[in-house]
């Protein structure tokens, strides 16, 4: 089948669009050229960035800039894209020019063929669609307000969903002693409430980084165009523009303090990539503790039993593995991964342009994502569900040798380490060992050696 073709012209000369295609001259040439991956922006980038362009058009409109109908026009448009439409017209690969210019201009002619159909003026992607804008402020505005939207709309709810249910979970099982562990080997005892409440603070603690790096990520790059100094855009651009993406988004946007910084770094975006890749260190930790509890359920630890979500094996039959916690490891690896991507391109930065956007946005954005969905799956797939097999927590506590620890005031460390050592040699319990051992009377070393009452000191849930 021949693919029909329609003529378009840029300033480099004319070249063939596909009939039905949206897009113009310039992003047929990025299709063209950077045939590498087949990976596309997100479509919370691109949807940024026509917020962006709306936003641009309405501020122009007001400073007497643009011609209403044009404005007009332009912002219905964008509107039609941010419903949802016309995804399929951002065909640009991800790694492309590195200012993110076929992006800018994708959306530019996107935008001006929509709008074109709307008025009965001619709308030009650059004179007006890209008025007073520049990819080099463009681009950059558009990582921070779709990694803050995302974080917002996103990320923060899945991470306080999760929040809120281990907290709940740790609130039910904070009377159920168990066995902790040090280096992997048996350790002083606590409640299962209190190692799921170091699993919440580790939580609470991302949400607050999170909320800690926002600031910075509100102060955005438009307006100063093509290098900081704001050629060709409007003394009130910025300060405007920014005002009136605080209204739309109901975040406290504004320009950043200084342009040349904005266009030329990229230290806010790699900032929050470093606070995800905390928050995936999270996760992984305590995904790994759900899968040793889970560990089993014969020749493991099994101190829980996750919910049976699907068969373990194609060859063993009644096989369960903890296949949410290996997801959510898999995604906290690919988000160290991103960020060690963010990082290389965050320091790409030469003279008045960092030469990586593209790939910064499409890194920030995937770990935002992989890291909402992976909290909440987290949270209703494993964490609400698990069962909690008491007989198993129960049995090895009395056995423990490292209980003998609380006799070291009365007997002092080496006695007790004697203790500890015949009761492990002997398969006994300590307190056996510890009577023959020490002279105490049972109801005194009932009393020290109770694991109840070793766990005090912990964390007091309200």
């Amino acid at each position: 089948m021949t693919e029909s073709f329609r003529i378009e012209q840029d300033s480099m000369g004319e070249v063939k669009v596909p009939a039905e295609a949206l897009y113009g001259a310039q992003t047929q040439r990025a299709v063209e050229n950077f045939t590498i991956s087949g990976l596309r922006m997100p479509p919370s980038f691109i949807q940024a960035l026509v917020l962006l362009k709306r936003t641009a058009a309405e501020v122009n409109r007001d400073l007497g800039l643009l011609d209403e109908a044009i404005a007009a026009a332009i912002v219905q448009a964008a509107d039609e894209i941010l419903a949802g439409n016309y995804l399929d017209q951002f065909p640009v690969d991800v790694f492309q020019t590195g200012s993110g210019t076929s992006s800018n201009m994708n959306a530019n002619e996107v935008i001006a063929h929509l709008a074109a159909r709307r008025c009965s003026k001619k709308v030009h992607p650059n004179d007006h669609v890209n008025m007073s804008q520049s990819s080099n402020d463009t681009i950059p505005t558009a990582i921070h307000l779709s990694a803050a939207l995302e974080v917002h709309r996103r990320l923060q709810p899945a991470l306080k969903h999760l929040l809120e249910v281990i907290e709940q979970r740790a609130r039910e099982l904070q009377d159920v002693v168990k066995t902790g562990r040090t280096h992997l080997m048996d350790a002083m005892p606590l409640t299962l409430g209190q190692e799921l409440s170091g699993w919440a603070a580790q939580i609470q603690a991302g949400l607050e980084r999170l909320k800690a790096s926002l600031p910075r990520l509100y102060r955005i790059a438009q307006g100063g165009t093509a290098v900081g100094t704001g050629i060709n855009a409007h003394p009130e651009f910025s300060r405007r523009f920014a005002a009136r993406l605080a209204v739309v988004t109901g975040l406290p946007f504004e320009p950043s303090r200084n342009f040349f910084a904005a266009l030329s770094s990229q230290d806010v975006a790699v900032e929050l990539s470093g606070q995800l890749k905390a928050l995936a260190c999270s996760l992984m930790k305590i995904a790994n503790d759900l899968r040793w509890m889970n560990s089993g359920p014969l020749a493991g630890l099994a101190e829980i039993e996750l919910p049976a979500l699907q068969p373990g094996s194609s060859i063993m039959p009644g096989k369960v593995n903890p296949v949410i916690p290996e997801a959510v490891c898999q995604v906290c690896a690919q988000v160290f991964g991103n960020d060690l991507v963010v990082a290389v391109a965050g320091q790409s930065g030469n003279f008045q342009l960092n030469v990586m956007l593209p790939v910064i946005a499409y890194n920030l954005l995937q770990s935002i994502e992989l890291l909402a969905n992976g909290a909440q799956l987290l949270a209703d797939k494993a964490i609400l569900g698990f069962k909690v097999k008491r007989e198993n927590l129960a049995a090895p506590l009395a056995r423990n040798p490292v209980l003998v620890t609380a006799l070291n005031p009365v007997v002092g460390y080496l006695k007790a380490a004697e203790i500890a050592k015949r009761a492990y040699r002997e398969g006994r319990a300590i307190i056996e060992v510890a009577a023959e051992e020490t002279g105490l009377d049972r109801a005194e070393l009932e009393r020290l050696l109770d694991p109840k009452r070793l766990t005090a000191g912990g964390i007091v849930w309200p």
